[in-house]
């Protein structure tokens, strides 16, 4: 596929706002005036419970998943990847509201390298059970994915994609930042 279809498409299906369907559908719950605002699977789980959460996690890597296996080759398929976490984030729908893009990240980055975004995926659970802090486990998982993918072997252009998409993440939690940083931060559970 070419590049400039790749991130068409990949944008188009990251950009669906299945958080906010999931929630809207099942409780009639806005999502976007509820919790942290955000569509993702963090606030899907705080407003509508556990399985929901995880129902809107999975539909999340597939969705960034979905991107770069429809774009094939690796650069259309990186292009097409970091064009899913942003239609996640800034979705065309709801008006460039969405959410963070860390579980469509870990579809991206589960397909175009599946063992850095294991060990990424794992120290964000190691994180998130010392801490109870899914904000900090989702920043320590981003930051460390590009620093694991630059050594390895591989393409290009899932080091680069590796580091926008870690850039533009650290970017959405800047708030969760503060608030951790002040302790302010709800924990999970609170």
């Amino acid at each position: 596929m070419d590049l400039l279809p790749a991130i068409v498409i990949g944008y188009l299906v990251g950009s669906l706002p299945i958080g906010y369907l999931v929630a809207h559908t099942a409780s009639g719950v806005d999502l976007r005036r509820v919790g942290s605002g955000n569509v993702g699977a963090a606030n899907v789980y705080r407003t509508g419970g556990l399985r929901m959460g995880i129902a809107v996690m999975v539909a999340d890597m597939a969705k960034g998943a979905t991107a770069v296996l429809l774009a094939g080759g690796e650069l259309p398929a990186a292009a097409a990847g970091v064009a899913a976490v942003v239609g996640h984030i800034y979705p065309v729908w709801l008006g460039f509201k969405g959410g963070k893009g860390v579980a469509t990240a870990a579809g991206v980055f589960g397909v175009l390298s599946p063992w850095p975004t294991a060990i990424a995926a794992l120290a964000f659970g190691v994180t998130l059970a010392r801490t109870r802090f899914v904000s900090l486990g989702s920043i320590v998982a981003t930051i460390l994915l590009p620093l694991i993918e630059w050594p390895l072997p591989g393409p290009l252009a899932v080091d680069l994609a590796a580091t926008l998409v870690a850039a533009l993440i650290v970017f959405r939690h800047r708030g969760n930042l503060v608030r951790l940083w002040s302790r302010t931060e709800r924990a999970l559970g609170a």
